[in-house]
């Protein structure tokens, strides 16, 4: 059993994920969190269920040698594509963000009607689908890729801006046409631009923040184990990219809404393996 000081481990194919990460620092202030972005080989939504999971097994062997007591697949592709495959094969818990936003959306729809937008991949793994069919059979899904949310996000583009805002309407138009009452964010991108699909979808719609519900489960698996950390002075959060980790720090800022620090490199070469690992301890 790990150590209640023991870090979480958080990964995603790149920035989104800090959305992910904010939220744990907000809900469990007391836990050190150690995060990898593998941006080399971003982005893993167009990618297959089989390349995902190798590199999702890739990322974790990589932070399980920081001994974490828990392992957050930030990532709708990797959550939906590769820990089915994984679960029961990591030493410690893994949980993903799929199931925390499916179990949210349930829980908040009074019309039964939910919509689903995320990545090409998420999209079409029916992973929102088959988790909310499996809480609720008689809900009425609608699911709806949007591929030039994540690009634009990490553009720097906001909810203000007019391209954003034509491409949010286009998109969601389906959404409104069905006249859903609860929208899931399947992309941990798309928090950003939360008051822009709010503005376009209308205040009586409930917007489910699946990095805020992943916090809140990544926090009751901890309070069910008794392994929340204490609250303490001087932590030490470490960020790691196998691609470009500086502009990894200038833009992790929007997501994370603070400086990152230093954000050290891991070459993707050397993922397979504990190689990586030992050159990242050293550094």
């Amino acid at each position: 059993m790990s150590s209640r000081l023991n870090p979480i481990a958080v990964f995603d194919s790149g920035l989104g994920g800090l959305t992910v990460v904010r939220q744990l620092m907000r809900r469990l202030p007391g836990e050190r969190i150690i995060y990898f972005g593998d941006t080399a080989r971003v982005p893993y939504g167009i990618k297959s269920a089989e390349t995902v999971t190798r590199f999702a097994e890739e990322d974790i062997e990589f932070l399980q040698g920081f001994a974490p007591k828990l392992i957050i697949a930030a990532c709708n592709t990797a959550s939906a594509a590769a820990l089915p495959r994984l679960d029961g094969k990591c030493a410690v818990p893994l949980c993903g963000v799929v199931k925390p936003g499916a179990k949210a959306a349930v829980r908040k729809t009074r019309n039964g009607r939910i919509g689903v937008i995320g990545t090409e991949a998420t999209v079409e793994s029916g992973s929102y689908r088959r988790c909310i069919a499996d809480l609720n059979s008689d809900i009425k899904i609608v699911a709806r890729a949007c591929p030039l949310l994540v690009p634009l996000v990490e553009e720097g583009r906001t909810s203000g801006d007019p391209i954003v805002r034509a491409v949010l309407k286009e998109y969601l138009r389906p959404l409104k046409e069905a006249g859903v009452d609860t929208v899931v964010l399947g992309c941990t991108h798309y928090p950003l631009l939360k008051p822009g699909i709010r503005k376009v979808m209308g205040s009586g719609v409930q917007i489910v923040d699946s990095a805020r519900e992943t916090a809140q489960e990544a926090a009751d698996i901890l309070v069910d184990s008794g392994r929340v950390a204490p609250a303490r002075a001087g932590l030490r959060h470490r960020f790691f990219a196998s691609d470009h980790p500086e502009r990894f720090a200038r833009l992790g800022r929007r997501f994370l809404g603070r400086e990152l620090g230093q954000v050290r490199l891991v070459q993707p070469e050397l993922l397979n393996g504990c190689l990586a690992l030992r050159v990242a301890k050293k550094a």
